[in-house]
């Protein structure tokens, strides 16, 4: 049995983030992608478009100096256009590092990523990490 498209979307999405493959993530996405990330710190937000997106993605390296990696656990559909992923996520920053789970849960329209809501077992040390 293989994989629903948009769970290999998903992994395909997630597999180019760990790479820090840029390019192959924006082509995952739409022009007019949103991620909105949960929290108080000064990366929360909705990020709307792919280069505002894909800049986030670039401050969550930068930030943490390299160290962020996300391993992915396992993804869901719903056959409608929806994905859930979960994930644990490890990174250092300044004199903190940060070991904890969380999700994101994708709209998919054509083939591609239209939206992204980011989802953390943590709101306050998430608060605490970026901050």
């Amino acid at each position: 049995m293989s994989e629903h498209p948009d769970a290999a979307l998903v992994r395909r999405g997630y597999d180019a983030f760990s790479k820090g493959d840029m390019d192959a993530l924006g082509r995952l996405m739409t022009a007019d992608v949103i991620h909105h990330v949960p929290g108080t710190h000064p990366l929360s937000g909705h990020h709307k478009g792919r280069e505002a997106v894909l800049d986030l993605y670039r401050r969550f390296g930068e930030e943490t100096g390299g160290t962020m990696r996300v391993d992915l656990h396992t993804v869901l559909v719903d056959g409608r256009g929806h994905a859930m992923s979960f994930h644990t996520f490890y990174a250092d920053r300044k004199d903190r590092g940060m070991e904890i789970g969380g999700g994101l849960f994708f709209t998919v329209v054509g083939g591609k990523i239209t939206d992204i809501d980011e989802c953390t077992a943590d709101i306050d040390e998430e608060n605490a990490f970026w901050a």
